[in-house]
């Protein structure tokens, strides 16, 4: 079956063409997205434990401790899955998050390079499970 991806957005702004776009190219890449919009750490996590997915992809809107926070709450339910981000995230926190073990990828990010490392994380993912 397909590699599931759950995107999400982590602020309350109203811009959506980044995330429709890159759910879509997720899409033509073979994968099986499911985005929930708008949404706190916790319904997150639920959704990411609810739906067994292989991805995590956030839609930062600047703030990173939303990040941090789901992070935090994977972890403590037990869930070792991948994470990464996109948006609007500044260079210093870039590396703070990768520090993390999150990918990021800052506005100006080729569709390409975010397939390609859907690819990658949920293969190596996958292969972890086994």
């Amino acid at each position: 079956p397909p590699a599931k991806i759950l995107l999400a957005k982590t602020a309350l702004d109203g811009h959506w063409r980044g995330i429709s776009v890159v759910a879509r190219a997720l899409r033509d890449g073979g994968f099986e997205v499911i985005m929930i919009g708008m949404a706190r750490p916790e319904e997150i996590v639920a959704a990411a434990v609810d739906e067994d997915v292989d991805l995590v992809g956030l839609n930062v809107g600047g703030r990173i401790e939303v990040v941090e926070r789901v992070l935090a709450q994977l972890r403590e339910a037990g869930l070792d899955v991948p994470v990464f981000a996109g948006g609007t995230i500044a260079p210093r926190y870039c590396k703070q998050l990768e520090a993390q073990g999150v990918e990021t990828y800052p506005p100006g990010s080729s569709l390409s390079a975010i397939v390609d490392a859907a690819r990658r994380l949920t293969a190596e993912y996958r292969r972890q499970k086994l």
